[in-house]
């Protein structure tokens, strides 16, 4: 039996930003000069990338300023007149107040285990969010506080600190095979992801629909 679930935020308890980033290659394709939407797309994320797999240690920076400065390039790159802080701002709205799932409050109310957040976000959004929908952790870590992003060892390791325990306590639930997997995995870490849109599911992957469902897959009585 486990004695506390790590679990990840954004895709995981609440929707990720999809739409709003839909939104904003939309606009950005309609005032700039990119052929096609894909393009805007690719070339945001792996600015994006760029800038996150640097990002840890002394050279850390929040994910505002990430998702700000990838922004900036995407929009140079396609000679986009939209203006930057608008579509940021809008980015970091969702952040802030993002949809739930519909199982995430009763997954807080009913596991009898101490919850850890464990999110690629900054602390405030993520506190403003928690806030937003009422959930109660026992704790929330964020890349921010560890200096380091998922899948980084450094951010679980310093969760495992938070919690008092040791890898082999924990369960870490999350949306990405590779942040939160395979992330979860280096540290020793039992790793189960969340698979809401039933793709196929790797070979020695221990995969749930739904966070409920992993109360069932390791016999967790609920409150």
């Amino acid at each position: 039996m486990p004695k506390a679930i790590f679990i990840d935020f954004y895709g995981t308890v609440v929707h990720e930003d999809g739409a709003v980033i839909a939104d904003i290659t939309e606009q950005i394709y309609n005032t700039g000069t990119a052929q096609t939407r894909s393009d805007i797309g690719t070339f945001w994320w792996n600015e994006f990338q760029t800038l996150f797999q640097s990002s840890y240690g002394d050279h850390f920076q929040p994910q505002r300023d990430l998702e700000t400065e990838s922004l900036l390039r995407t929009l140079e790159k396609f000679q986009s007149p939209a203006d930057a802080e608008t579509l940021s701002d809008r980015m970091f709205a969702h952040w802030t107040h993002p949809p739930i799932f519909e199982e995430s409050k009763q997954f807080f109310e009913t596991c009898p285990l101490p919850i850890y957040i464990v999110s690629n976000i900054d602390r405030d959004d993520i506190l403003q969010a928690v806030q937003h929908h009422g959930l109660t952790p026992a704790g929330i870590i964020t890349s921010e506080d560890a200096k380091a992003y998922k899948p980084r060892k450094e951010i679980f390791e310093f969760a495992l600190k938070i919690a008092g325990l040791s890898p082999k306590q924990v369960i870490h639930i999350g949306d990405s095979l590779s942040s939160d997997v395979s992330g979860a995995q280096s540290c020793g870490i039992q790793a189960v992801w969340i698979n809401r849109s039933k793709r196929a599911v790797p070979n020695g992957v221990v995969s749930v629909s739904n966070l409920m469902d992993l109360l069932e897959l390791h016999k967790i009585k609920t409150k």
